[in-house]
């Protein structure tokens, strides 16, 4: 009765199941450690002590920015340069723009400071100035934003003096130094009053170590692969089971084979097939024939 499973077309069926099963299994298990990282990660950085009261360390030593330097206060000195208005970006709920300056460091390159967050437009927006000659900055590093970070504006278009993303491979076409592959925001006013009307930027947490969205993304996809994987041995049953109950008709007799080439002739019959007599009975009577009569009319 299951001799239909190794004709070709079910050879190619059974082929297909038997990789697409272990595929789905392999990518909902993926998924699962995914998503199960990322809980880790999120119960690491709630014991952890929070960074920003950690202490300060020079630049150079926390880099790269990665999740344990993410936060932590990193120190430079150098002077202010260029100046740099950040739109689309909110705090507390309100709309408005960073104020970011470029401050070039003793080795050439230069460190992305926030130094606060101004409401409104970013255009013809009145800023405090940065303060002039060497300063030290204490700031909390922040890794370089990406297309996915929040506020990130990657549609160009900005007005000069504006970027969308705070980012060394953005920034490195609008100054002619290098820039760090990281930035740092002030956790604090400005002193002297230059920066006094700026509220502090808070320092935001590095990727993929708290529960977000693409956590539950993760653990969604967990379930959709498994059930792909039910889905393909569940279908892989059903059509076994109907071509074997076909199987089993045609062997009972229950639903007749289809017939072939030849049997249309046997099927006709005897009674189908013109004879002689209703072959003249059908063809048409000749006029010059001695029984046609003169009125057309067959002389019986």
């Amino acid at each position: 009765m299951y001799r239909f499973l190794l004709t070709p077309r079910w050879w190619g069926i059974n082929l297909f199941v038997v990789l697409a099963i272990p595929f789905c299994v392999f990518m909902g298990t993926w998924q699962l450690g995914r998503f199960e990282d990322r809980v880790q990660s999120h119960e690491q950085a709630e014991k952890a002590p929070d960074p920003s009261t950690r202490a300060a360390k020079p630049l150079d030593e926390l880099l790269p920015v990665d999740k344990v330097t993410s936060g932590r206060p990193a120190t430079a000195t150098g002077t202010y340069a260029d100046q740099f208005l950040v739109p689309g970006r909110e705090l507390d709920d309100r709309k408005g723009f960073y104020v970011l300056n470029m401050l070039r460091t003793d080795s050439g390159k230069a460190l992305p400071v926030v130094r606060g967050w101004l409401p409104g437009s970013a255009t013809d927006a009145r800023v405090p100035a940065a303060p002039k000659g060497e300063v030290t900055v204490v700031g909390d590093l922040q890794a370089s934003e990406n297309t996915h970070s929040a506020g990130v504006n990657a549609r160009g278009g900005l007005p000069s003096g504006q970027v969308g993303m705070i980012s060394a491979a953005t920034l490195v076409n609008l100054v002619p130094y290098d820039v760090y592959d990281a930035w740092v925001t002030l956790p604090e006013a400005e002193a002297g009053g230059a920066g006094g009307a700026m509220k502090p930027v808070p320092a935001a947490a590095p990727e993929g170590s708290g529960l977000d969205l693409k956590a539950f993304q993760n653990l969604g996809y967990t379930g959709e692969w498994f059930v792909f994987a039910a889905f393909v041995l569940f279908m892989w049953f059903r059509l076994v089971r109907r071509e074997a109950e076909a199987a089993r008709d045609v062997a009972l007799g229950l639903v007749p084979e289809e017939p072939g080439a030849g049997s249309q002739d046997a099927e006709e019959g005897p009674g189908t097939r013109e004879g002689p007599e209703s072959a003249a009975k059908g063809a048409p009577e000749d006029p010059s024939a001695p029984d046609y009569d003169v009125a057309s009319t067959p002389v019986r």
